[in-house]
């Protein structure tokens, strides 16, 4: 009696899929809107994305607070703070001259940041095509950064003369304070994710209890940002209103970029129950080079023949870290085989 031939991935997996490029994109595209509009309004961004997560939590993970952790509460201490100053500096740094583009292609550099923190902290070793992905990658982010400082430098075209000189290096130096937050935050979540491998090596994968935690514990640090946060929201409450709804566009597309948020992330924690990290990781780069072409074509966004080229490397040299090429032959031999 013939077997039915199994699907690569299953049922869950391609939902979880699904929901990754419809939750992401959608998320990149409300964060756009908004960073056009308010250009600083990262923290109220990020405090309303926990709130909502974190509440939801609390009712169908945590169970009120009766349900018992798998993981210590210090665990979570440390991972939660490691997971607060990643998003805080990741939204902080739209403030200084840190194009949508860019945030974006630094953010795809995280397999470049793990391999470098696997040497150095887990005396890892990789074969030599991990290598050259890697240097691949981290030329594409240079070559993009480089040629990105031609915007900052750029000063505004109504400018006056007298003033240019000085608004360009005060722009530049403000570029280059962003890209150094860029840059702290990717090996910061590099480190968070070495830290998140050993604690779930030591109790088991316990994926809605982290991501709970995750966004629960560090509200209280939003006190820090409170001023900065109420000025927003009387920002939000000025703006105009989304025709035909008697609601202010900013709180509309805040509350899409929180939704879609969420959707996102339940997205890639199915993915991480249901397929490899090698698949997680192809996945996610994908999504992120659809955001990324959609931000350059909808919004106008500058980009050059030299940031075309980073693209290249950068996505490029991932998929050739995750072996893409070998799992997509493999894949074909055994449909073959099959049918």
């Amino acid at each position: 009696q013939s077997s039915q031939p199994q699907s690569s991935l299953s049922p869950a997996a391609l939902v979880g899929i699904g929901m990754v490029f419809a939750g992401c994109c959608s998320n990149v595209f409300f964060l756009e809107l908004i960073i056009k509009e308010a250009p600083s309004s990262g923290n109220i961004v990020t405090f309303f994305q926990f709130l909502f997560i974190a509440a939801h939590g609390f009712v169908t993970t945590a169970k009120f607070g009766r349900a018992r952790r798998a993981i210590p509460l210090s665990y979570y201490a440390l991972m939660v703070s490691m997971f607060f100053v990643v998003q805080v500096v990741n939204n902080y740094a739209l403030n200084f001259n840190i194009s949508m583009p860019l945030h974006m292609i630094f953010r795809s550099g995280s397999l470049m940041a793990n391999l470098v923190l696997g040497v150095l902290i887990l005396n890892k070793s990789y074969p030599l095509s991990k290598y050259a992905s890697v240097l691949v990658i981290t030329a594409g982010i240079v070559v993009c950064t480089i040629e990105s400082a031609s915007d900052a430098r750029r000063p505004p075209a109504d400018e006056a003369e007298a003033a240019a000189a000085a608004s360009e290096q005060v722009e530049l130096l403000r570029w280059c304070l962003g890209v150094l937050m860029l840059v702290f935050a990717l090996f910061m979540s590099a480190r968070m994710g070495i830290f998140q491998e050993e604690t779930y090596r030591k109790y088991g994968k316990h994926p809605d209890e982290s991501l709970f935690y995750n966004h629960c514990l560090p509200l209280p640090g939003f006190l820090l940002l409170s001023a900065d946060i109420w000025q927003h929201v009387r920002l939000f409450s000025e703006s105009a209103p989304m025709w035909p709804l008697p609601v202010p566009r900013l709180w509309v597309w805040l509350a899409g970029n929180v939704l879609t948020q969420y959707l996102c992330i339940r997205g890639v924690f199915i993915l991480t129950t249901e397929c490899s990290s090698l698949t997680v990781t192809l996945v996610v780069t994908l999504r992120k080079f659809s955001s990324l072409i959609f931000s350059i074509f909808y919004f106008n966004n500058r980009f050059t023949g030299m940031h075309w080229l980073r693209t290249i490397c950068v996505f490029g040299g991932t998929l050739i870290f995750t072996e893409t090429h070998q799992r997509l032959r493999n894949l074909l031999l055994d449909n073959r085989k099959k049918s």
